[in-house]
């Protein structure tokens, strides 16, 4: 669960420019900014699983399935409903995003230690 938050750190704040984090909320163009920032998430999610627990490698794949599924959700509510910076809901929108890449991670621990 460490391994998996500080690569959410990583990938998330450390190497996510703005090209990436708002581009890939936008309506139209949002497709590579989108998988440009989720393959950097499994680029350094693989690495760490192959060091700690390397059969279960697929898992970053999966890692990589629900990012994109969970940010690209965002991005459609943030579009759709004109999220920006001055909207009220977007530290909501922000808290329920980071919330479900814990979750994750979370529920991917938890597979990985009970097999």
């Amino acid at each position: 669960m460490v391994l998996l938050t500080v690569k959410h750190i990583i990938a998330d704040f450390v190497l996510q420019n703005s090209w990436m984090a708002h581009g890939k909320d936008q309506k139209t163009g949002w497709a590579l900014p989108l998988l440009t920032h989720c393959l950097i998430h499994l680029a350094v999610a693989l690495p760490l699983i192959l060091i700690v627990a390397p059969r279960f490698w697929f898992v970053a794949f999966i890692d990589f399935a629900i990012h994109i599924t969970v940010d690209r959700a965002k991005g459609l509510v943030s579009a759709n409903l004109g999220v920006n910076q001055e909207h009220p809901w977007f530290w909501t929108v922000i808290g329920v995003d980071q919330a479900l890449h814990h979750l994750t991670g979370f529920g991917l621990s938890i597979f990985m230690a009970a097999n």
